[in-house]
């Protein structure tokens, strides 16, 4: 039976992609900074575990306790909305602490492993910001952005010991904590902005294509099984049109 473990599964994307690997009978290892249990189902083939992928010691500890895995879905990720002249470079730093080098961190503590299964698959979750220009979210595009180059350059480095590495480009998800989770991180728009960050607003809540959490844990199932070599999955109607566009 396999394994797949999950980054960042307390809530949004990771969530809903625990729960549909594991209907789909596999061993879900799901993993958050605080464990929860309250939100998944409850069974011998589902294990919650700690895990902060900015801290080496906590990525050790839990690749150590989680055993053999044939999947490892990057998923953890934080968001920050708001103009990028008022954005702290503390703040800069966070993001790509997990978005960048949380992803690589737990790669390469993954690598060995698939490798000498000479099988698996690293998936990468990353966004559409990474599709086409938006704003407001410059310093969080970059932190995705990287993981895109990232990953396109490892899937040539791993295809030799026949390891697979793919890209789950969501959408837009207002479901999801990302917008008040990233608003959070940044100070209020200051007021030159305040014009063009209202039309920007009214843009992504006038939105009809939206990516919901299905969509992206259908997209990384069958990034979990491709064989074909495709790269690139968008999740979601928006991130669909968006890469149909690019």
């Amino acid at each position: 039976m396999n394994t797949v473990m999950i980054t960042g599964s307390s809530s949004g994307y990771g969530l809903e992609t625990a729960r549909h690997f594991h209907e789909q009978g596999w061993n879900v290892i799901a993993t958050m900074r605080t464990p929860r249990t309250d939100v998944l189902p409850q069974s011998d083939r589902m294990r919650v575990l700690a895990l902060d992928v900015t801290s080496t010691e906590s990525i050790s500890a839990a690749v150590a306790a989680a055993g053999p895995i044939d999947v490892l879905v990057n998923n953890a990720g934080i968001g920050a909305f708001g103009a990028f002249e008022v954005t702290p470079i503390p703040t800069i730093r966070e993001l790509f602490e997990t978005n960048t080098f949380g992803v690589m961190a737990m790669t390469q503590a993954i690598i060995p492993q698939l490798r000498e299964r000479r099988s698996g698959a690293v998936i990468n979750v990353t966004s559409s910001a990474t599709l086409a220009r938006m704003p407001l979210v410059a310093a969080y595009s970059a932190s995705k952005t990287a993981i895109e180059g990232f990953t396109a350059s490892l899937a040539l480095e791993l295809e030799a010991f026949d390891v697979r590495v793919k890209l789950i480009e969501p959408g837009l998800g207002p479901t999801t904590r990302f917008a008040s989770n990233g608003e959070s991180r940044i100070d209020p728009i200051p007021e030159p902005y305040v014009p063009f960050a209202e039309r920007v607003m009214t843009g992504f809540q006038e939105q009809t294509a939206v990516t919901r959490e299905s969509d992206v844990a259908e997209a990384v199932w069958r990034a979990a099984h491709d064989t074909t070599g495709q790269l690139r999955f968008p999740a979601g109607a928006d991130a669909v049109a968006l890469a149909q566009v690019r």
